[in-house]
């Protein structure tokens, strides 16, 4: 047991006043006169030794209630630790979790006004000299700093929702580095917060011995939730007045069975057929919405669902562009081919396929007229019979494949095959060794491949597939990520796939030359050709979530003095009149924006490069907080206990006043009120004895 004031203990001292009573007895006997005391000796030896308990009683009550009027004023209190607290001034962290769980309700209310009452009585717990943080999800730089109590409660008043997540450990990292700056021995932090499975990661935290870290678990009624948790298209290619089909992804966090619940698709603000699902309990449900796209523009859409409490995760945005056309880039042998040989084909296979197609845009050039500055904004790049390949274009194919190009390679009848090995192995590609001039054809058709899975109507073994006089034998490597397309008889590739970084690399191992094969005239060339120039079309990420540190490449280069803006479309009312000015990098020749945390509302928004709309971005809530289910206080202190987190307790307030629960976990059990109770109770005991004892 200890004392807040031990200095009163040297009262004490006035236990003596009612023993020196006792002793000197100052009280006048009156003498009685009696003829014969014979009868008297008897009864007046009972009559003393009566007195004599009676007297000591009294003394013991009067001694008692001393002592604990005494200790009242000592204040008592048994500590919750082996340590005393430590006086002086006080340095306090309080998180308060606003995150968009906090909008769910207990029996008080919503959880962010119970969090935030927790705060506050925190605050008013502890004397108006010590010095507070105040941290929330959005990692303010006001709140990074100590201040005083009534600036505290001030910030305490402006906190709302916010789209931002953090993790527990990020939160006592933050708390810790504000609180190790304070030269105060005293420091203290709390965690107030629904503590969701998704975001308790106690076992990450960093123990600070200096700090003790107090967690404040508000529950909710209920964890239910349903909710979009993401979108995708079977195919990454959006042709006009074809059938789109996207896939939504839905997730019920309950124990309901629920059944025929509306979904609606909205596409630029028009709404699509409405359709319907069922899903059961704590189930995940993939649905099918198709729509189709008339017109090639920026395409913004939504998805929504009903739901409550928890209303934030019932939209999900998205935005893809339908281009209006493809660039495609031939590069070919600067010199002429020899009259009545097949060289040339290649080219002129390319330019019937593609030259009079209004969806793409054919630029054809040879080797020595190549303009390096705008193979960057082509999506496909196709190399017809060159001999070799520079250092120079090798370095910009490079380049232009990281960032998402597609490029095709047909090499020259007269390839250096040594040239070619070094300008595909950075590829991660298989390279050529030399030429075979055994006759054989082709035999086998990877059906399964995005090119061909539906190309063909019945997928016999009985096909017409290309002849082949003389093709390329290539290296055979484990570690590539070859995909065969076109097989021959003898098991060479004819036609093959690699993916490098964003892009693609299509290895051919003919050339385009009709003396090698039919290729070119074959009636496969025109549907593979054809996919490989559509599957070029940027793959932009439908949409990217708020809070996270998100690169958007840019396939637009600015002019001029213009800038890349990013303005809100009013998809909802947050993003009418929104404007930004991201911030722009060149990596690798590549345009690339960043937005940080300018974008905090959920929403489809258009990037501009200047006053031209390139692109549709769509933003989403992070969905870790979808899902609602949390820790018990059992399991969070099983969780901080196995982590070994020392300096780290709980407190399960309840409907219990919060103040109190601080002031025990402060000094500990205080006592003085059973103190008074104490004295009056051996007051009344002395009252009683004088009063009834005859």
């Amino acid at each position: 047991m200890s004392f807040v004031y031990p200095n009163f203990l040297f009262a004490l001292l006035a236990i003596s006043i009612p023993i020196i009573i006792h002793l000197f007895n100052f009280r006048r006997f009156k003498k009685v006169y009696f003829s014969d005391i014979r009868f008297l000796k008897e009864v007046k030896q009972q009559t003393q030794s009566h007195n004599r308990i009676k007297h000591l009683l009294i003394l013991l009550a009067r001694i008692l209630a001393v002592t604990f009027l005494v200790l009242a004023f000592a204040q008592p209190f048994i500590p919750t630790t082996n340590k005393n607290t430590t006086a002086g001034i006080q340095a306090v962290s309080v998180y308060v979790d606003n995150s968009f769980s906090m909008e769910n309700v207990s029996k008080n209310g919503m959880l962010l006004d119970e969090a935030k009452k927790m705060a506050r009585e925190i605050a008013l717990a502890h004397s108006q000299a010590d010095q507070f943080q105040l941290l929330t999800n959005d990692f303010e730089g006001r709140h990074q700093r100590l201040v005083s109590r009534e600036e505290f409660l001030t910030m305490l008043d402006e906190v709302k929702v916010t789209p931002a997540v953090r993790t527990v450990s990020k939160i006592s990292a933050r708390q810790n580095d504000v609180l190790s700056k304070s030269e105060t021995k005293n420091k203290k932090s709390f965690i107030i917060s629904d503590f969701q499975r998704s975001i308790s990661d106690l076992d990450k935290i960093k123990d600070d011995t200096t700090i003790k870290t107090i967690l404040l678990p508000v529950p909710a009624n209920q964890q239910n939730n349903l909710y979009i948790d993401s979108c995708w298209f079977d195919s990454p290619v959006h042709p006009l007045n074809a059938a789109e089909k996207l896939n939504v992804r839905i997730k019920n966090i309950s124990e309901n069975n629920l059944e025929s619940i509306p979904v609606k698709l909205f596409l630029n603000n028009q709404q699509k057929s409405p359709s319907s699902f069922s899903i059961e309990p704590h189930g995940s449900k993939d649905i099918q919405l198709s729509f189709t796209v008339k017109e090639p523009c920026i395409q913004q859409g939504r998805i929504e669902i009903t739901d409550y409490p928890v209303t934030y995760d019932d939209k999900f945005f998205f935005s893809f562009n339908v281009a209006k056309n493809i660039s495609i880039a031939c590069i070919s042998a600067a010199s002429p081919p020899s009259p009545g040989s097949g060289e040339g084909s290649g080219v002129r296979s390319i330019q019937s396929l593609f030259g009079k197609d209004s969806l793409f845009i054919l630029h054809t050039q040879d080797e020595n007229k190549i303009d390096y500055s705008a193979i960057a904004f082509h999506q496909v790049i196709v190399l017809s019979e060159l001999k070799s390949i520079s250092s120079g274009l090798a370095q910009e194919l490079n380049r232009f494949v990281q960032n998402g190009g597609s490029l095709v390679v047909f090499p020259s009848a007269e390839a250096d095959t040594a040239s070619y090995k070094a300008f595909l192995s950075p590829l991660g590609t298989n390279f050529y060794i030399k030429k075979d001039t055994d006759a054989t054809k082709a035999d086998w058709v990877n059906f399964e491949s995005e090119i061909f899975s539906d190309v063909f109507e019945k997928k016999g073994e009985n096909l017409d597939l290309p002849v082949v006089h003389t093709h390329f034998s290539q290296s055979h490597s484990n570690h590539t990520n070859e995909e065969i397309l076109l097989k021959l008889k003898n098991g060479h590739p004819l036609f093959s796939q690699y993916s490098y970084k964003k892009g693609k690399i299509y290895l051919s191992a003919v050339s385009l030359n009709t003396d090698w094969s039919n290729l070119s005239k074959h009636a496969i060339f025109v549907p593979l050709m054809y996919k490989i120039a559509m599957n070029s079309q940027s793959s932009a990420n439908l949409f990217y979530t708020i809070g996270a540190d998100n690169a958007i490449d840019v396939t637009q280069k600015l002019s001029g003095e213009n800038v890349f803006k990013i303005k809100g479309d009013g998809s909802t009312p947050l993003t009418t009149g929104f404007e930004i000015i991201p911030e722009n990098r060149i990596i690798d020749l590549q345009p690339t924006i960043f937005v940080h945390n300018q974008i905090k509302d959920a929403g489809s928004y258009s990037l501009f490069a200047g006053n031209t709309a390139i692109s549709g971005l769509s933003f989403n809530y992070d969905r870790k907080e979808s899902d609602l289910s949390r820790y018990t206080p059992g399991e969070l202190i099983a969780m901080y206990e196995k982590a070994s987190l020392r300096n780290f307790s709980l407190i399960d307030a309840g409907d219990k006043d919060i103040s109190k629960v601080l002031a025990d976990i402060s000094r500990g059990k205080m006592l003085w009120k059973w103190c008074i109770l104490l004295v009056l109770l051996f007051l009344a005991t002395e009252t009683a004895l004088l009063r009834f004892w005859k």
